[in-house]
């Protein structure tokens, strides 16, 4: 067996369109903090780290093999999904870009359309269809197969996880949730994550005849259904637990709000005497 070392983690897969996506990011939300100068620097860090995130989950060892082991594309997968969108959801890019915008970008971003896709219920819906849709289904193969559907399922990844968070957080204008309501939101996505980590786990044969084709050399079939059992155990225990990790912030909010809510209310009583 090969010794693992250094060489294996340090290579890098320099994609030109994930490169150049990543930087027309960096730029409009950098042009719109130079017509914002009051706006939070929390939120514009959020968003940096979001990008490096990205870099590293398309760019690094990660993208250098996510088309050839299957537990290698599922990290890569969480990565974008649950932990570089939440940071994008936290820089609440879509109100900088209301408040640095013109008119006509203020009328699409109050559109009908856009306030649909912002709804609370159609972000849980989009989640709840895309995890199973892009892991149980034919799709992975036409990932597998074409190197556009590849950098569209990565895009996919990170708007829906964006639109999903976005509500769990509730930083941005639009339609919210109440702050309880919204660790229900998060905790009831969990089952999505479980049934398709699972899944996989207990699949008997390789559910993707594309990646056995990409597979390394040598790789025989109980090593690929192995990989593949992998891949499942990492979404089923790593999607579960970052979900996890994702409700602390959102419950630490919540209490806070809390006690600032009855504190509110305990003086508006003494104030009527009451």
């Amino acid at each position: 067996m090969q010794q693992f070392s250094w060489h294996h983690l340090n290579q890098w897969h320099f994609g030109v369109i994930p490169i150049v996506l990543l930087g027309i990011a960096g730029y409009l939300y950098a042009k719109g903090l130079r017509r914002q100068p009051a706006w939070p620097r929390s939120r514009a860090v959020w968003f940096y780290l979001g990008l490096l995130v990205t870099f590293l989950a398309t760019e690094s060892v990660l993208g250098v093999y996510d088309m050839e082991y299957f537990s290698d594309h599922m990290i890569q997968h969480l990565l974008l999904i649950m932990v570089a969108a939440p940071l994008f959801a936290l820089s609440a890019p879509l109100d900088l870009a209301y408040d640095a915008g013109n008119v006509q970008l203020r009328r699409i971003l109050d559109s009908r359309a856009l306030t649909l896709i912002t709804q609370p219920l159609f972000a849980f819906a989009l989640y709840f269809v895309f995890i199973p849709l892009t892991h149980l289904t034919g799709l992975f193969n036409l990932m597998m197969e074409h190197e556009w559907v590849h950098h569209s399922e990565q895009i996919g990844f990170l708007v829906v996880g964006y639109l999903f968070f976005r509500v769990a957080f509730g930083r941005e204008r639009g339609t919210t949730i109440h702050r309880g309501l919204r660790l229900v939101f998060v905790m009831a996505a969990v089952p999505v994550d479980t049934f398709t980590g699972l899944a996989l786990v207990m699949s008997s044969h390789n559910p993707f005849p594309s990646y056995a084709a990409m597979a390394p050399a040598g790789s025989t079939p109980r090593s690929i259904l192995a990989n593949v059992h992998l891949g499942g155990a990492i979404m089923w225990i790593g999607g579960d637990a970052l979900m996890l990790l994702a409700c602390i912030p959102i419950a630490v909010a919540w209490v806070r709000w809390e006690t600032i809510r009855t504190r509110e209310l305990d003086r508006e009583l003494d104030a009527q005497g009451l």
